[in-house]
């Protein structure tokens, strides 16, 4: 089947969007489907991402007005930089050209309304959502997020609409499944010499200058080396290479990387946003601190600290007064060891494979 997916990156939105729906695509490839992303060009969009992972790219033209909210629209409208209908207008063209059986949608901008004007005949919609905070007209709504239910969107979602929701069902990748058993094993030699850091692809606050801020200034008899994972969107990049060459420490500022499963299979412990790849640490076992850099993963990070899963950081205002006693206190190789196994149980690595499954199962 030819399966199109409506997702954006930006500066505004960040990359996690785009990046789990690559996931996503490269598993629907492997099992014989082609996949079109509908994306529009905005300021830090990730379609050479798409277009290097072999996938075709529509890129959604816009009239260039500025972007005006209509009634009741969802919290992030704005994040779409055009009016619903101007979008879905874009969208449904794009998609009788393509002539895809299925349209699976990534969106915090979008909702209901935009679903059923996109809707041609024959074509079954899916959505993957975080929020619980929208109606949709989808018949399969993927949320992978620690602590989320069901129930939370009775209301939204048609009553035969599927729902696949926890963290049964992420999206981890299979070279994260590849390289489970490894890094398990690794969690087991009770060191905190390698820190990764990565606050996401755009990292819009500069959270990461923080982080090595604090590394800086902090007495550590074991952390020897540190990885820094950014986005080449990311608009406080060079500060970022700037404050790395002052550390005394070992620093890497790695950009737009493709091997995110070896890196943290090598770290010891991660500093990291509470978004996709939070999910995807967890999968291997890696402990980590996890810092909510949006509204938008302030519940799964809450989730995952009360399991057990990570130490959560609930406002990044608090970051450079908190990171240092949670370094100290992560040092203990009982409780890295405990978080590990924690989030290792939480988190597995056949989500993508039942996710595809019960796509393909909608066909």
């Amino acid at each position: 089947m030819i399966v199109a997916l409506r997702a954006d990156a930006s500066l505004r939105i960040g990359s996690g969007h785009v990046m789990r729906c690559l996931t996503l695509a490269d598993a629907l490839l492997e099992r014989g489907h082609s996949c079109v992303f509908l994306s529009r060009d905005l300021e830090g969009a990730r379609h050479d991402a798409v277009r290097s992972r072999g996938h075709g790219l529509e890129v959604l033209e816009g009239s260039g007005e500025p972007f005006v909210p209509d009634e009741s629209p969802p919290a992030h409208a704005a994040w779409l930089e055009c009016g619903w209908q101007e979008d879905a207008r874009a969208t449904r063209e794009a998609l009788e050209q393509i002539e895809a059986s299925m349209l699976i949608v990534d969106h915090y901008a979008l909702d209901r309304r935009w679903e059923e004007a996109v809707a041609l005949p024959g074509l079954r919609l899916a959505a993957i959502d975080d929020l619980a905070d929208r109606p949709h007209a989808v018949s399969l709504l993927l949320d992978q997020n620690l602590g989320r239910t069901e129930a939370d969107y009775d209301g939204l979602v048609s009553e035969d609409c599927l729902r696949l929701i926890g963290p049964d069902h992420a999206l981890v990748g299979p070279q994260f499944a590849r390289l489970r058993e490894e890094s398990l094993c690794r969690r087991k030699e009770a060191k905190m010499e390698h820190i990764m850091v990565s606050m996401g692809g755009v990292d819009t606050d500069d959270a990461t200058s923080v982080v090595l801020d604090c590394l800086g200034t902090i007495r550590s008899n074991s952390i020897r080396e540190v990885s820094v994972i950014m986005g080449r969107h990311a608009p406080h990049l060079d500060r970022v290479r700037t404050v790395a060459s002052t550390l005394s420490l070992q620093v890497e500022v790695a950009v737009d990387v493709t091997d995110m499963a070896e890196r943290m299979t090598r770290a010891d412990l991660a500093v990291g946003g509470a978004g996709v790849t939070a999910l995807e640490r967890c999968s291997l076992g890696l402990p980590s601190i996890a810092v909510v850099l949006a509204e938008n993963q302030r519940s799964g990070a809450i989730a995952l600290g009360e399991s057990g899963a990570a130490l959560v950081v609930e406002e990044a205002s608090d970051l450079a007064a908190q990171l240092p006693q949670l370094l100290e206190v992560m040092e203990k190789n009982e409780l890295r060891e405990r978080v590990s196994r924690v989030s290792a149980e939480l988190v597995g690595v056949r989500g993508l494979q039942r996710v595809c499954e019960e796509l393909e199962g909608l066909a």
